[in-house]
């Protein structure tokens, strides 16, 4: 694929979409290239909905995946209809794609939701050890029509925890905070990772999981899903 490529697409209908809401939806599309976004309007009211709208995205380079993610519209949570996935390579092995296509279902703790930027440092004094987590920034995948989220990090190690502070109404947080685990020296010998996670916190109900990742040193790390043991190299 060329270094500078632009695609051109249109979301132009869906039709036979579940009822979400006493027999109907209020659906609307998400479009994701890896953490660029864009989204139609919301159709209300309507299980074969017609949006007709056109966009034109950069691809970057390195760029995983272009998904489109059907959504219903609620006043509290939005809920998620299905996807669609198309890879860089099937991307790039046709000039033009003008079919229907089949939604596939989601589970939200499968989906890869973005980018944390963090250091580690581990601190040695004489009898205690320290594992001090940075954690910077991230770039967060939209949870609604809104396109925010309230996040707040999570850091883990074997039965240690800390959590940053909750950041309102944004999916690029930067909490700039530093959170310190005490560790006995005998537990660095233990085979138990080191994990950050990212919830959206949540008013109502339980928080929604945003992302995971086992770090190492400093830099942006892709947040997997929570049933992903694949190491990221940054």
């Amino acid at each position: 694929m060329a270094r500078n490529t632009s695609l051109y697409f249109r979301i132009v209908e869906g039709r036979n979409l579940p009822a979400k809401d006493s027999g109907t939806s209020d659906p609307y599309c998400i479009v994701k290239v890896d953490n660029e976004v864009v989204a139609t309007a919301t159709v209300w009211k309507n299980l074969n909905p017609f949006w007709g709208e056109e966009y034109t995205l950069h691809l970057p380079m390195g760029f995983h995946s272009l998904s489109f993610h059907v959504m219903d519209e609620d006043t509290i949570h939005d809920d998620v209809i299905g996807k669609i996935t198309l890879t860089k390579e099937a991307i790039g092995s046709q000039a033009k794609l003008d079919s229907w296509l089949n939604l596939t279902r989601v589970d939200p703790n499968e989906e890869v939701q973005g980018e944390i930027r963090l250091s580690l440092v581990l601190l040695k004094h004489s009898e205690k050890i320290s594992l001090r987590c940075q954690v910077i920034e991230a770039d967060l995948a939209p949870r609604d029509t809104s396109g925010t989220s309230d996040p707040f990090a999570r850091v883990i190690f074997n039965n240690h925890s800390a959590e940053t502070s909750i950041i309102k109404k944004t999916r690029f947080p930067h909490w700039g905070e530093t959170l310190e685990l005490e560790l006995d020296p005998e537990e660095l010998c233990e085979e138990g990772p080191f994990t950050v996670e990212v919830w959206d916190w949540d008013m109502v109900g339980k928080n929604d999981f945003l992302g995971k990742v086992s770090p190492h040193l400093e830099g942006w790390f892709r947040l997997l899903p929570l049933g992903n043991n694949e190491v990221d190299a940054g």
